[in-house]
């Protein structure tokens, strides 16, 4: 077993020891970008509470985006290990919320295309054309698989948009907050991610 990542994990689920003072909470008043700078700067409580101000979110995100639970709090875990590692590369060019679902995305994503060059198995799956994207990926894994690999072929810009929108519902005005970015902006990014992914996904589909 990798020591480092356990004890890396006991650290982002609040297991580390406590710095002096009072510890930091999900509830603290300071803002998730100050969380994530105290972290940044050494406070060994910031991330913890940073992540349990969001793990409901980020929890039904991994499960929206995985084959089954299991997978999904095998991803999340190592979604939430990246983070807490490259907490450094944080830009201020999105929400941390946002940063720490397009970590999370991608952990599920890479988790499946592994999976499938584990397997090598035959992805052939038969479903009715009219079921939308987010139905097609949680009715058969090997359509999940197969629309993993084509998520990933996309422009992040364009692949966040699909996703936030197409697969885990969410208003425009939800995602441009997630993603920063303006709602025709976002719009385009759907329109543009779906026309790319029509063409990757042609003959994927198929009725019975």
């Amino acid at each position: 077993m990798n020591t480092s990542a356990v004890d890396d994990r006991d650290t982002v689920m609040g297991r580390s020891p406590l710095t002096s003072g009072s510890p930091l909470t999900a509830g603290s008043p300071l803002t998730d970008v100050e969380l994530l700078d105290a972290h940044i700067a050494g406070d060994q409580d910031a991330f913890s509470a940073l992540v349990r101000r969001h793990y409901d979110y980020l929890w039904r995100l991994a499960i929206r985006t995985s084959f089954n639970r299991d997978d999904a709090a095998e991803a999340l875990q190592d979604a939430l290990i990246s983070a807490y590692r490259k907490a450094d590369t944080f830009r201020h060019a999105c929400p941390v919320q946002g940063w720490l679902y397009r970590i999370v995305v991608n952990a599920c994503l890479d988790k499946m295309r592994a999976q499938r060059l584990r397997t090598h198995s035959e992805l052939t799956p038969r479903l009715h054309e009219e079921i939308s994207l987010r139905d097609h990926f949680h009715q058969d894994p090997a359509y999940a698989i197969i629309v993993a690999e084509a998520l990933a072929e996309l422009p992040t810009d364009q692949r966040d948009a699909v996703v936030v929108v197409d697969m885990l519902r969410c208003t425009v005005a939800e995602a441009c907050h997630l993603l920063n970015t303006r709602p025709g902006t976002i719009k385009s990014r759907c329109s543009r991610g779906r026309a790319k992914l029509s063409v990757l996904l042609e003959g994927v589909t198929l009725t019975d």
